[in-house]
């Protein structure tokens, strides 16, 4: 190797020395792999980790020979301003050659041999190289340990979380949610799997169910303590959406009994109130001992409810008046079919004069069947349109 061939190799073995030493430092330093420096550790993270050191281990083992025949070229290299022929070959022997050595790992007693063992010799590229692969075995540990915990680890402490706003939440209320120290005891053992064996557990699933109820439960208990707040608020409005619902109903029945005597109705077009029994429960939930939660359920329900019931009152209301319309309706079509009649001159024709005698009795007597009255009209308007309708 040439004079330049040796300075430049030395300058370029010398950024690769700190550079290596930088990527090591980082190594060391990286929140993970501090954690898992101290950590209890077991199952599939416990094996996999241990293999990293080994690998680490081996790494620290071959820079330190590695910065050695450095430090020997460097030294080397130093003592002559202009180095001669022995210099440059002792350097190129280093720099080139196999001058990297590797003494025999100490084994244990079941696997040692007592014949001699021999020093294994690298060049300074094969040493990169395996400190590399080295290297990348420590870190494919540290990032596959790392996106678990990156994974699992924020969705724990969510759950944590929830569990601290149901704690907070229980204590505005004055109650407790049923099952939270089995949900607490829960997600404690997760946390203990996941922080000793991230690579081995599968919680995923146990973690979505959990994570489901807690923010469940918190959303209950804020909805309760809504309901808490504006229980007296909603406790009048109620009562005047029950009032609405008398009022409604009074006018249903007020419609069935004025279209009775026009309209023939079956015994279930009869309204039927259901005022009485949203008042009783009304009552009931004044003086319920259920807590705030199962009473803000009870409230919304019959809140609803209530608005249900106004809403079919009034619809009862309106299809009842409908039918009157209807039979008008009825009326002045059998009229215009009448016209029509008197135009074609079928006035005096004695099916037809039957077939509209027989329309206009069933739509002039009270109460009117409806049923027979359309399906009258419809006979007389075929009849005058030559059996089209």
């Amino acid at each position: 190797m040439s004079r330049e061939g040796v300075e430049h190799a030395l300058r370029a073995r010398a950024d690769e020395r700190d550079r290596i030493s930088g990527d090591l430092l980082d190594l060391e330093s990286h929140t993970t792999y501090q954690l898992l420096k101290g950590a209890s550790l077991r199952g599939e993270t416990e094996r996999r980790w241990a293999a990293a050191q080994e690998a680490l281990a081996r790494l620290w083992g071959l820079n330190d020979a590695y910065r050695a025949v450095l430090r020997d070229a460097e030294q080397i290299r130093a003592a002559r301003t202009r180095p001669g022929a022995d210099q440059l070959a002792a350097l190129t022997e280093l720099l080139a050659g196999a001058s990297v050595v590797l003494k025999p790992a100490a084994k244990p007693v079941e696997q040692r041999s007592l014949l001699p063992q021999t020093d294994e010799r690298l060049t300074l590229d094969e040493t990169v190289a395996r400190m590399d692969a080295a290297f990348q075995e420590v870190t494919a540990a540290l990032n596959d340990i790392d996106a678990k915990w990156n994974a699992l680890l924020p969705r724990l402490d969510a759950a944590d979380a929830d569990l601290r706003r149901i704690r907070e939440l229980e204590r505005e209320l004055g109650e407790s949610a049923a099952g939270l120290a089995a949900h607490e005891a829960e997600l404690g053992r997760m946390r203990a799997a996941v922080v000793s064996d991230p690579l081995g557990v599968a919680i995923e699933q146990d973690l979505d169910r959990l994570a489901g109820l807690l923010t469940g439960a918190v959303a209950e208990l804020e909805l309760a303590v809504v309901v808490k707040e504006e229980f007296g608020r909603r406790r009048e409005d109620l009562v005047a959406a029950l009032d609405q619902v008398r009022a409604a109903e009074s006018e249903a029945r007020l419609a069935h009994g004025a279209v009775v005597v026009k309209i023939a109705l079956p015994p279930q077009a009869q309204p039927r109130s259901r005022v009485d029994a949203l008042a009783a429960a009304l009552d009931a939930l004044d003086v319920a001992a259920d807590g705030w939660v199962l009473r803000g359920k009870r409230l919304a329900e019959l809140e609803s409810d209530a608005r249900k019931a106004a809403e079919q009152a009034q619809a009862t209301a309106k299809a009842l008046y409908g039918l009157v319309s209807r039979r008008d309706e009825l009326r002045g079509r059998l009229g215009a079919c009448q016209v029509m009649a008197v135009r074609k001159g079928m006035a005096e024709d004695p099916a037809a004069s039957a077939l509209f005698a027989r329309a206009r009795a069933l739509l002039w007597t009270a109460p009117c069947d409806l049923t027979k009255a359309a399906a009258a009209v419809e006979d007389y308007q075929r009849a005058i349109h030559g059996g089209r309708s």
